[in-house]
């Protein structure tokens, strides 16, 4: 069995999740100086990045958690790894891991199950962000035809249905939510997707457009200490209603007081531990910054919060081992953009059919931002991807097959379903 905990080499960390969130994690540990290694499934976009390493042993594992999770990681040589998650199931799935066999084994830094089930649900979420009169869009459970009654359609601004279960939803979907205008457009709404086997809810759409939206990302200790906070403003997403961010930009933690005097009140009471990514709408009609949901592991954006100075994996690599964890500057670059261009580029020009968009303005931004996933040091995730779509597309075009793994699973083009 390799020692892993000595002196000479660092406890390596094992990357559990796919596509742009887990290539976020494995380069975020990379610019820490920490050995990871990845599950994931095969032929994602991850595999081509220049440091990924499969999880050692004899059970090939793709990140799914479950009982070939715990037989995978049993089988494997190490004395020692932390484990950070990059997807919802996985986080969850990692609270129990600490009471099993492999505890001592196998490090997290984690919130207790509650609290995890919590911020992941988002019925509970809303009726504890209601109990605690935290700012937030009005929500409606859903569990029958009567519920649908008692939702006020002639009060609210718009309304659209969302589910429970955000990453089972759009795996499914392909969409984070859908409008309805009417009681009777919910209805048929709700018989659908219960039909499918969906919890879902009404909730009243914030208004305003992408650039409305924020986002405190961030850490939270085992002595409840806020190792690192970072802010960050949506400037675009796609698609433009229910999106993921196309293109964001860092801004000062100054300008937003109440969403992170907001964000703490609810992690201080859950003792919240851990990576954490808020998501908050300003609210044009009150100047309230309301909270729309909370990650509780890596999301999409994590390396560029790490090349910003926050890095949240370092720290949960840090913490889950007890050590010191590392503090984040409070002074990072601001003004700084991300964008991914593959989703930007179609979201400019749907925004030019409908309003004024400067190309100058698009182009110099895209020129001085960072790249979602193309790094000049890594570049092989992201030419790997342009190449399997440009044959995809050849092959449609010319009519053959095209087979089952044309795209590289997890790349851009399968978004996050929490941006």
């Amino acid at each position: 069995m390799a020692k892993c905990g000595d002196e000479r080499e660092r406890v390596p960390a094992i990357v559990m999740g796919r596509g742009p969130t887990a290539l976020g994690i494995l380069r975020s540990l990379q610019l820490a100086g920490i050995p990871a290694y990845v599950a994931c499934p095969p032929r994602d976009i991850v595999t081509r990045s220049r440091w990924y390493r499969p999880t050692p042993g004899n059970l090939p594992w793709d990140g799914q958690p479950g009982d070939h999770a715990l037989a995978a990681l049993r089988a494997m040589p190490l004395d020692k790894a932390v484990i950070i998650a990059g997807a919802d199931d996985a986080a969850l799935w990692l609270t129990d891991l600490p009471s099993t066999d492999l505890g001592d084994r196998f490090l997290i830094s984690t919130s207790s199950r509650d609290a995890q089930e919590l911020l992941q649900d988002k019925a509970i979420f809303a009726g504890y962000l209601a109990a605690t009169q935290i700012p937030h869009p009005r929500t409606y459970r859903i569990a029958c035809l009567d519920d649908i009654e008692a939702i006020p359609f002639d009060s609210m601004d718009r309304v659209f249905v969302k589910p429970v279960n955000s990453q089972r939803f759009s795996d499914v979907t392909g969409v984070k939510g859908l409008w309805v205008d009417r009681p009777e457009a919910l209805r048929e709404v709700w018989a659908r997707l219960h039909a499918q086997g969906f919890s879902v809810m009404a909730q009243e759409y914030v208004p305003g457009p992408a650039s409305e939206h924020f986002f405190v990302d961030g850490f939270r200790d085992r002595n409840g200490a806020y190792t690192g906070v970072f802010a960050r403003r949506r400037l675009r997403m796609s698609p433009p209603d229910f999106g993921n961010s196309s293109c964001c930009h860092s801004v000062p933690l100054a300008i937003l007081p109440d969403a992170i005097r907001d964000l703490r009140r609810l992690l201080d009471g859950l003792d919240y531990r851990g990576i954490f990514s808020a998501e908050f709408k300003h609210d044009p009609r009150d100047g309230v910054y309301r909270i729309i949901e909370v990650n509780t592991r890596a999301w999409t954006y994590v390396e560029f919060a790490a090349r910003c100075g926050m890095n949240v994996c370092e720290m949960a690599w840090q913490d889950a081992q007890g050590l010191p964890v590392s503090r984040a500057t409070r002074d990072y670059p601001e003004g700084v953009a991300c964008v991914d261009l593959y989703h930007d580029i179609p979201t400019v020009l749907a925004l030019r059919k409908r309003q004024f968009v400067p190309w100058l303005s698009v182009l110099t931004q895209w020129a001085r931002a960072q790249l979602h996933t193309f790094r000049w040091d890594d570049p092989q995730p992201a030419l790997s991807f342009i190449h399997a779509l440009v044959r995809k597309r050849f092959l449609r075009s010319v009519g053959a097959p095209q087979g089952s793994g044309d795209v590289l699973q997890g790349a851009p083009l399968g978004r996050d379903p929490k941006a």
